[in-house]
């Protein structure tokens, strides 16, 4: 699955292995524990588990119901991963009897507090990475240093990463087979459909980044000439384009979203939304094929159509098409070869990507040479 990215240094090689010794990831609560309540939110450091596993592990050693554990979202399970999540306050003498049982099955309770609400998907704030790359030579560390100071200065892309997927990276050839067949999906089928429409967001976003990319590097007449074999709308006011300082473009008609917090607009003053996204304030958004969806105007429609699929009968919703990692920093540990990075991405958002953005090209599975 191609992707286009929007920094401009040749190809960085290095190792990474999703392994919890070289993969760490925090999850950012969205709020505190409230101290008092019918739950207990739990801090719960995890190893060697996805998330499902962890939760059902901990439902059968305290007798709760799974359906009444509640969690923000979802963690690698090729990593040390710490995240929250809230238990009815009446198996806490249970908890606290079996906090070693845990340990031997690799969950730890890190913090226990008393909360009013049962948590729910999408209550977090973001995840925080340390990542360790081997084999950098001390070249590819000083142009990893390059390319996390332009990350951090304009932002990266929000693909998602290849996990959505599944192993072969195909899983939405199959979503796709099933938006044709109006019918219910059991859970498997939900995750292969969110899969295709994840795919048709990866699509358009790759090619707004390959017209980004042309209008960086290349005048209005030549960038129209090449349209007409890219298949970009010649309509476009590619000269507006041109005169953006941030590498990726908007353009008339785009969905907005504030940032990282806010509601989703419409583009209205072209000139002035150019620079609150300059500033961080506003993000462009991609759509995600379905139903009762805000869908984008104007040049932004012309962009976007190909990549909707209106077949799609569940839910739609919108994507932030760009990011800010926050509190980015590295440092080359040359006797070894490592190279140590930590980082802060909103929800939603894959690290793997960011590695991707530094080495210039597509990551597939657990251990990547790239």
């Amino acid at each position: 699955m191609h992707k286009n990215f929007l920094l401009t240094h040749s190809e960085i090689d290095f190792y990474f292995s999703q392994n919890p010794r070289d993969f760490v990831v925090n999850e950012i609560p969205l709020y505190p524990a409230s101290d008092d309540g019918e739950h207990l939110m739990l801090q719960v450091r995890k190893k060697g588990l996805s998330t499902p596993e962890m939760l059902k592990i901990l439902s059968s050693v305290l007798g709760c119901p799974q359906r009444e554990i509640g969690y923000a979202g979802l963690k690698d399970k090729n990593a040390l991963t710490t995240q929250y999540i809230t238990i009815p306050a009446r198996f806490q003498n249970i908890l606290e009897g079996n906090l070693e049982v845990l340990q031997e099955n690799q969950i730890k309770i890190l913090h226990t507090a008393q909360h009013r609400n049962k948590m729910r998907i999408g209550h977090l704030k973001g995840n925080a990475f340390f990542i360790r790359l081997k084999k950098v030579s001390p070249l590819n560390a000083q142009k990893i240093d390059q390319a996390l100071g332009e990350i951090a200065l304009w932002g990266m892309p929000n693909y998602f990463g290849y996990q959505r997927f599944g192993k072969f990276g195909d899983n939405y050839l199959e979503g796709k087979k099933l938006v044709s067949k109006k019918k219910k999906y059991n859970k498997i089928e939900q995750f292969l459909v969110s899969s295709y429409q994840s795919y048709l967001f990866n699509q358009w976003l790759s090619n707004r980044i390959l017209l980004s990319r042309l209008c960086n590097d290349f005048d209005a007449k030549e960038i129209k000439k090449a349209s007409q074999t890219l298949n970009f709308p010649l309509s476009l006011d590619f000269q507006s384009l041109i005169e953006q300082k941030q590498p990726f473009k908007i353009v008339r008609g785009d969905l907005l979203h504030h940032y990282p917090y806010g509601k989703l607009f419409a583009l209205q003053d072209l000139s002035q939304e150019v620079e609150r996204f300059a500033k961080q304030e506003i993000v462009p958004c991609g759509v995600l094929s379905g139903k009762k969806i805000t869908l984008p105007q104007d040049e932004a429609w012309a962009l976007s159509e190909r990549y909707i699929d209106e077949q799609v009968t569940e839910s739609g919703s919108h994507r932030f098409a760009w990011v800010f990692p926050q509190n980015i920093q590295g440092e080359y540990i040359p006797q070894k070869a490592h190279f140590e990075l930590s980082f802060e991405l909103p929800k939603g958002s894959y690290a793997t990507i960011l590695l991707e953005c530094i080495a210039q090209k597509e990551m597939r599975g657990q251990e990547n040479e790239c």
